[in-house]
């Protein structure tokens, strides 16, 4: 039985160097940090890091909830994210948009004022 997203893993071709800009835009320590893996903990969901993956923003994309989706992309931008796809409503006051990481990966973002935290086990 699926019981929802629990973690979303990216690619990163300097571990150190992701470790510390991931940590800048969720501003939070890693709570797993080994060399092989680096993981935190993002409101009851994780992101991890792994070495030498291929990035890319093909497959897969999943998207971080934010309260504010125009100024999280913004704070994306000045942390050195490139635009990928800008802020867009999609109806429903949901907007959703993505970046570029400086590590080839889509990090993708949305605001949605109908998502219920108490549905997460």
């Amino acid at each position: 039985m699926i019981l929802g997203l629990r973690t979303v893993i990216y690619p990163v071709h300097d571990l150190p160097a992701g470790k510390e800009w991931y940590a800048q835009v969720l501003g939070l320590q890693a709570y797993f940090d080994e060399p092989f893996y680096v993981g935190f903990n993002v409101g009851g969901f994780e992101l991890g890091l792994i070495p030498d993956g291929q990035a890319g923003t093909v497959g897969p994309q999943p998207l971080w909830g934010v309260s504010d989706a125009d100024a999280s992309f913004a704070r994306l931008i000045e942390l050195g994210a490139t635009s990928l796809e800008p802020v867009t409503e999609v109806g429903g006051g949901i907007k959703v948009a993505a970046v570029l990481d400086p590590f080839g990966n889509r990090f993708g973002i949305i605001e949605n004022p109908h998502f219920d935290r108490s549905s997460i086990r």
